[in-house]
């Protein structure tokens, strides 16, 4: 049984024992308001006289709600103590336990925001097996996300580093306000100028602003959300394969990037030297240069160089041995 209904059964026992000693008194001859002064004092213990001379039967009587009273008095508040004490105990524990989760976590994604927009992202960051924090300043919605939460405001940097903020590889800030997340954005580039920010901007124009605040890539859920909406009207199987290869999992193929660092067994070959489709399987569909620019369905005389970033497709095996020969 739990605390909760411990202690909802304890009260229940001790206004039915309230409730008996007063009609036992009215039946003995009290008036109302001296049966119900006579019983409570009886069940608490305080001792005051009698309110009206007892008869033989009313001696009995006054025992019996003694023994029953009494014992469910002290039940009752045994149960409240005890739940408040537990329930302090449990929420310091938890506390302790989450704040060990976080201090173990290396590489993770924070996550600023745990409204709708940042539970989804939270879902997506978990699903993949990525290391997840969120902050959120509403004790509910942070306890709502299945993840490590910090309950605190994301603009301070405190609550920042006690996400382990130092050794995250990401953050998003994702917040209503696009303030505020210009304010967490310059704090975490501050704290840690390592780390890939991703923003949330609910308009058009915060979007340079959060930008020069420091953040790596800024996205408008509005904006998305309509041309993932066009895209569906006027190219809907290309969208709908978009869609199920990067989010719903029905297909066994998926989209990867593979970073080519210094020293990869594949760096300053070819695509046709390198012979990454027989290798691994997988589909190279793109290269990304150190620069951010695109190159599209490269040629096979295309050579791979470090700093460059593999784009494929393939099923989750082939990815995988796509990572492995990449990073030889």
């Amino acid at each position: 049984m739990s605390h909760w209904k411990r202690l909802a059964s304890a009260l229940a026992a001790l206004a039915l024992v309230m409730v008996v000693g007063t009609i036992g008194y009215l039946l003995l001859g009290f008036s109302f308001l001296n049966a119900l002064f006579q019983t409570v004092t009886t069940v608490s213990t305080v001792g005051f006289r009698e309110v009206e001379p007892l008869t033989r039967n009313g001696q009995v009587f006054t025992m019996v709600l003694i023994v029953l009273g009494v014992g469910a008095a002290f039940y009752a508040f045994g149960v409240i103590i005890e739940t408040f004490v537990e329930g302090q105990l449990n929420e310091l524990l938890g506390r302790r336990r989450m704040d060990r989760s976080i201090a173990e976590l290396d590489g993770h994604v924070v996550v600023c925001g745990a409204g709708r927009v940042g539970r989804s992202i939270g879902e997506q960051v978990a699903g993949s097996g990525r290391g997840l924090v969120v902050i959120d300043a509403d004790v509910d919605a942070a306890n709502r996300c299945d993840a490590p939460a910090v309950v605190g405001d994301a603009t301070e940097d405190a609550v920042l580093r006690t996400a382990g903020i130092e050794r995250a590889s990401a953050l998003v800030a994702a917040v209503e306000s696009d303030a505020d997340n210009s304010f967490i954005v310059l704090s975490a580039r501050a704290l840690n100028p390592d780390l890939f920010i991703v923003a949330r901007a609910r308009s058009v124009d915060s979007e340079e602003k959060l930008r020069r605040a420091g953040a790596d890539r800024v996205v408008n859920p509005q904006s998305i959300g309509g041309s993932r909406m066009a895209a569906f009207v006027l190219h809907p199987n290309v969208a709908e394969f978009v869609d199920v290869v990067m989010h719903e999992g029905n297909l066994e193929f998926r989209l990867e990037e593979v970073p080519i660092h210094e020293g990869s067994t594949v760096a300053g070959q070819t695509l046709r030297d390198a012979h990454v489709r027989d290798r691994t399987g997988a589909l190279v569909l793109a290269l990304r240069s150190a620069d951010g620019a695109f190159l599209t369905n490269p040629p096979p005389d295309t050579v791979l160089q470090a700093g460059q970033v593999i784009i494929a497709i393939g099923t989750q095996d082939e990815l995988d041995a796509l990572g492995a020969f990449v990073t030889g």
